[in-house]
């Protein structure tokens, strides 16, 4: 039986004063699995990514996660956002090694691994700055080492190279994949970039609040 990190069933989200997000939106998310979410701005690519991070309720239908330790709330789920997410008072790496003490390893172990994923994505030289003394491109990739060190299931990135040029995004997202390939976790994108999206082995678009999802794997379409 396949396993299941995420459903959602006819979920739907709206906001006072904006109306409908999203609408009657259904779809599974298994292990080892890349995903490209796209769609105009505007269209809820955030939303739906911060109701699949339980940060966010629907406002009806159903999300779970039902092999991610709890019913209501996901444990191993990692969220790199758009923009600025590093905790101020904290320099780049211990940012980076909180994710690690978070998921229960030794002070040693997170400040050896906060290095390691720094030097994965090219910021090793910013490490003991503060948030605010880098650029928004060393924020995002310090944000990507952050979601990796924490060892999740299911990694969440916001336009995860807006803020890079075509160079450095590149190598970014080529460490970002290495990350994820060979374990068990499964990656979900909201991208502009087709560059980005057509690295990914499926494809969901966002479009008036509905959900079209292609690609292996994937059972359910939302708004049909």
């Amino acid at each position: 039986m396949r396993e299941v990190l995420v459903r959602a069933e006819r979920v739907n989200r709206r906001y006072p004063g904006t109306g409908e997000v999203l609408l009657d939106v259904s779809f599974e998310i298994g292990p080892r699995e890349t995903i490209a979410l796209s769609g105009p701005s505007g269209s809820g690519k955030s939303t739906l990514l911060h109701l699949v991070g339980g940060i966010d309720d629907p406002s009806s239908g159903t999300i779970e996660w039902p092999a991610l330790a709890h019913p209501i709330r996901p444990g191993p789920v990692a969220l790199a956002f758009q923009g600025p997410s590093l905790l101020a008072p904290l320099s780049v790496r211990e940012n980076v090694a909180l994710a690690t003490l978070l998921a229960g390893f030794s002070d040693a172990d997170a400040t050896r691994d906060a290095d390691e994923w720094l030097a994965r994505f090219g910021v090793d030289d910013v490490a003991d700055r503060l948030p605010e003394e880098i650029s928004g491109g060393q924020s995002q990739r310090a944000g990507l080492a952050r979601a990796l060190a924490g060892r999740p299931r299911l990694v969440l990135a916001d336009e995860p190279t807006g803020q890079l040029d075509g160079a450095t995004g590149a190598a970014v997202l080529d460490a970002l994949l290495d990350a994820i390939h060979g374990t068990e976790a499964s990656l979900v994108v909201a991208t502009h970039d087709t560059n980005v999206a057509e690295r990914m082995a499926q494809r969901w678009m966002l479009h008036d609040g509905h959900l079209e999802t292609q690609g292996l794997g994937l059972i359910a379409t939302g708004g049909s």
